[in-house]
């Protein structure tokens, strides 16, 4: 017999966080996220999505055995304001078992009809700043920190309950041997000289702060045309420079001025955290942030993870200046391999943008969609 229990406490909650970590637990390419950093991620009283959205987590038992769970969420910002009509879920997984999923799945489109809401999508989080998409090729490649694994059998449990894709994302990587300097160095100097822009490096994360909210506001400028794109308001803002800004090597960020210091561009680069994540097992403590650490300063793999133009400069090249400071930090710190975070497969703008570099796609993810009738 299949029960369905809404989370309403911290014991629960938790119960919720590490069911992930059962269900993976003897695979190598899933990587466990920070048991603290996901028990926040649903703390009203710390994460400001809450403030914009309506969360409700449920967890499955059968034969009072942990086998599922998922976040249904209800974003007022795209619904009311946006007029989306959209129920998300997300943190959806599940064991093999097709009731199961149903059992889950039924919860979210009770909520999604009590709220009078078209039809439902996920996986998603909260904003285009959470983890989205599932699998659906690449089961045997590392994950990243900030995308969510899964069992092959998932895509099929959608596909059985009439679910149709609703977006599709790729994944690629290259090797930085790959970043030939031909490709951009020239139109570097070009596109400076042409429309008066310089580079902002930076060595000392404090340093980056003043910056911070700017770079957010160019983020929700550039990223607004893109479907079901959700601005960062002024309470994520600070919530994000909190939780993202310290895991990034200051030198890995990269700001573009114009010539009255106003932001026109930026890139993010992480390192990768895979292997350390996995070795912490969840942990910071006692071991785990020694891992962390030092994957921050020595790994050889670094994840692009977001790059953003005022609409204003877009198509003129400005990637140039944003490339070439990233060979030369790079090349410094003898990075090996590059890879890119889930971008829309439809988005072929930023597919010519790294052409040159040869890229593969190695993992490709989407997003389902059911009508709720």
């Amino acid at each position: 017999m299949i029960f369905i229990q809404e989370v309403t406490n911290k014991t629960d909650l938790k119960k919720f966080v590490k069911f992930p970590f059962s269900l993976y637990k003897d695979s190598p390419y899933w990587v466990p996220p920070i048991i603290a950093d996901e028990m926040e991620t649903f703390d009203k009283d710390k994460n400001p999505a809450f403030k914009d959205a309506e969360v409700t987590l449920f967890l499955a038992y059968k034969d009072n055995v942990l086998v599922g769970r998922v976040a249904a969420i209800a974003n007022w910002i795209e619904i009311k304001q946006q007029k989306v009509s959209k129920m998300r879920f997300g943190w959806f997984d599940f064991i093999d078992d097709f009731e199961v999923t149903k059992a889950l799945l039924d919860k979210v489109v009770a909520i999604g009809k009590k709220h009078q809401l078209a039809y439902m999508e996920g996986p998603v989080g909260f904003s285009n700043l959470d983890k989205v998409g599932v699998l659906t090729y690449g089961f045997d490649q590392i994950g990243t920190m900030i995308t969510w694994y899964n069992h092959p059998y998932y895509v099929n449990h959608y596909e059985k309950l009439n679910f149709i894709k609703e977006k599709g994302y790729i994944e690629s990587k290259f090797p930085f041997a790959n970043a030939d300097p031909k490709f951009y160095a020239k139109a570097n100097e070009l596109i400076k000289k042409r429309y008066k822009l310089k580079p902002l490096n930076f060595t000392k994360t404090k340093d980056v702060m003043p910056w911070a909210d700017k770079m957010f506001d160019l983020f929700n400028e550039s990223y607004a045309s893109l479907s079901s794109f959700v601005p960062i308001n002024e309470i994520q803002k600070e919530y994000f420079k909190k939780k993202y800004i310290s895991f990034i090597n200051p030198e890995y960020i990269k700001f573009v001025l114009d010539e009255h210091d106003h932001l026109v561009a930026f890139s993010i680069v992480m390192p990768s955290f895979s292997k350390a994540l996995q070795k912490a097992n969840g942990k910071l403590f006692p071991t785990g942030i020694f891992h962390l650490l030092k994957a921050k300063k020595k790994s050889k793999e670094v994840i692009f993870y977001l790059i953003g133009v005022l609409p204003e400069y877009q198509n003129k090249g400005v990637t140039a200046i944003i490339f070439n400071e990233c060979y030369e930090t790079f090349t410094k710190k003898g990075i090996l391999d590059c890879v890119r975070t889930p971008e829309l497969e439809d988005n072929l703008a930023i597919q010519q943008l790294w052409k040159n570099f040869d890229p593969v796609v190695y993992k490709r993810r989407s997003t389902y969609r059911k009508e709720l009738e």
